[in-house]
């Protein structure tokens, strides 16, 4: 036990001389591409709306309706929110290593247990599992790469971020197909092939992130790139009296762009919901609609 606690302190994770730093991009990407799969929740609403009639087009009066599975994703979208904020520092003091294995062991497990909760038809399992368990997965995974690739590339901030938020989204891109074609291998096992789909999902992504987890490292300190030359010229936008979290949330200004922010996603975040079911009624004679079914 000691010696699995200390692989995991952020001590052993602090990379050696000449460590490439292009090394840690795919780490992170291993696990936005993983968590990146909840953009890709929809393609499972008509299948887990139609678990006792079989047929999506006519549901069984004791099937989960879609106010009720539309709760699922709130659920967990409000958890990526509120674990982010509440394990940022968290994260900071126990490095990445920690973040990324607690992020996979819940990402994966609220898989598990909503594959339990769809086989015995409980959507209170469902919710635990996905919604709350996922959910806090989800904003553990989201904030840790981030932070990491950040402190790798100071100068290169810009594609620090971007490639950690491709990599969220470009989850969605590999979730939904995926999702897709094991719900059809697994129709005849189970009803719609859902909860098998799940479990194999959560088994796939646990591996995934688990890659991430061994390869993460963080900069030594003092850490900087060749030739970096921190940039002395201060934006008028940017402010030099920086303050930590705790000073942050008590000003104004931090509230005024938690609003903008907010509602900036609000839309967005609602049209992920529902976009599945929306595509295949929009475009239903089409490859575009079919390939979302």
């Amino acid at each position: 036990m000691a010696t699995s606690t200390s692989w995991l302190d952020r001590s052993r994770t602090i990379a050696g001389p000449g460590f490439n730093r292009w090394l840690i991009p795919p780490a992170a990407l291993a696990i936005h591409l993983a968590i990146g799969q909840a953009y890709a929740f929809s393609v499972f609403k008509k299948p887990m709306g139609a678990l006792i009639s079989g047929d999506v087009n006519a549901p069984a009066p004791t099937d989960w309706t879609p106010g009720q599975l539309a709760v699922i994703f709130s659920i967990a979208i409000v958890l990526l929110g509120l674990s982010a904020a509440v394990f940022g520092k968290w994260l900071e003091r126990v490095g990445p290593r920690k973040a990324m294995l607690a992020s996979a062991l819940c990402f994966a497990g609220g898989f598990f247990i909503s594959a339990l909760g769809v086989s015995m038809h409980n959507i209170w399992l469902v919710y635990f599992g996905y919604g709350f368990v996922g959910g806090i997965g989800l904003g553990i995974g989201y904030i840790s790469p981030v932070s990491t690739l950040i402190k790798w590339f100071p100068d290169r901030p810009g594609v620090a971020t971007g490639m950690a938020i491709m990599g969220f989204g470009g989850g969605a891109m590999i979730g939904s197909p995926l999702a897709v074609a094991l719900m059809a291998y697994f129709k005849d096992s189970a009803p719609m092939g859902v909860a098998p789909t799940m479990l194999t999902m959560g088994a796939i992504y646990l591996i995934f992130m688990m890659f991430g987890v061994f390869t993460i490292r963080v900069p030594a300190e003092g850490w900087k790139p060749e030739g970096y030359v921190p940039n002395t010229q201060q934006s008028t936008l940017i402010t030099t009296a920086n303050v930590d979290a705790d000073t942050a949330i008590k000003t104004p200004q931090f509230w005024l762009l938690w609003v903008v922010l907010l509602t900036n996603v609000t839309a967005g975040i609602g049209v992920l919901e529902t976009a599945s079911p929306l595509i295949q009624e929009t475009f239903s004679d089409t490859s575009m609609g079919q390939a979302w079914a």
